[in-house]
């Protein structure tokens, strides 16, 4: 665990999975991968789940007490979000996410932005942060990007299976150091139309969209706002350029400290 001086160890509130079925009695529960939690304690934070309520009063609150927010993957977004129509064979490739998880990261989105907090997304959170700033995803690369690579690979979650070539300016290449970054990937969906407050900063070769962050006009909305769609979690303990997005992250939360 890094260590700040004169500062304390920063609160990083994380979003969790919903799952239908817990494991004590059978409800509606909530879940979240170790790996997020070890690449943030690895960068000097400390982490916290976010509770299952879809409320704006529990989550403003809770936003309130962190210091930056982390936006995880998981199942797919509801469509509802960002298309009016949807054909048969498209609605057949998406697994929604179960619960109010939807509701509940708009609110939260909402409210980082309303109290200037950090935030990075990964994967779902990713196409998320696009989601609620107005923007659309494409919803199966495999029917609608033709020529695109594989990017659905669990198979290989933990490791490189493609490359992502990096803007030169961008917070990310700056965070890396570098101009082509390995990463991982196991997701079928991606960000379509980029909403307007957000630029584009790293993409496959296919021309899937890798990374985001906010357009260098609305820079003063948030102190630090980066989204990747791989998962640097699963790579940070063996790639060190993916445990400096979470130190970065963390560093940026140390800033904002009151």
């Amino acid at each position: 665990m890094q260590k700040f001086k004169s500062k304390k160890p920063p609160l990083i509130l994380i979003s969790p999975n919903t799952e239908v079925k817990g494991d004590e009695f059978g409800d509606t529960s909530i879940s979240l991968s170790e790996t997020y939690q070890k690449a943030i304690a690895a960068a000097g934070g400390i982490p916290l789940v976010l509770s299952y309520f879809a409320s704006k009063e529990i989550v403003a609150e809770t936003v309130r007490h962190c210091d930056g927010v982390l936006l995880t993957g998981g199942d797919d977004i509801n469509p509802k979000l960002y298309t009016k129509t949807l054909s048969p064979k498209l609605r057949k490739t998406v697994t929604i996410e179960p619960g109010e998880r939807d509701l509940r990261e708009l609110i939260l989105i909402d409210e980082v932005f309303r109290q200037r907090k950090p935030i990075l997304g990964v994967c779902r959170g990713h196409q998320m942060m696009n989601v609620a700033l107005g923007g659309t995803l494409v919803v199966d690369i495999a029917s609608q990007v033709p020529g695109a690579i594989n990017h659905r690979r669990p198979d290989k979650k933990s490791e490189i299976v493609h490359e992502a070539r990096l803007t030169a300016d961008s917070l990310l290449a700056k965070i890396t150091g570098i101009q082509k970054m390995g990463v991982n990937s196991t997701h079928h969906q991606a960000v379509g139309q980029v909403a307007k407050l957000l630029r584009v900063t790293a993409a496959s070769d296919d021309g899937i969209v890798e990374a985001m962050e906010l357009k260098k006009e609305a820079a003063h909305l948030l102190p630090y706002l980066l989204t990747v769609q791989f998962h640097p979690e699963r790579l940070a303990p063996r790639y060190p350029e993916h445990q400096e997005i979470f130190n970065s992250f963390t560093r940026a939360c140390i800033l904002n400290q009151k």
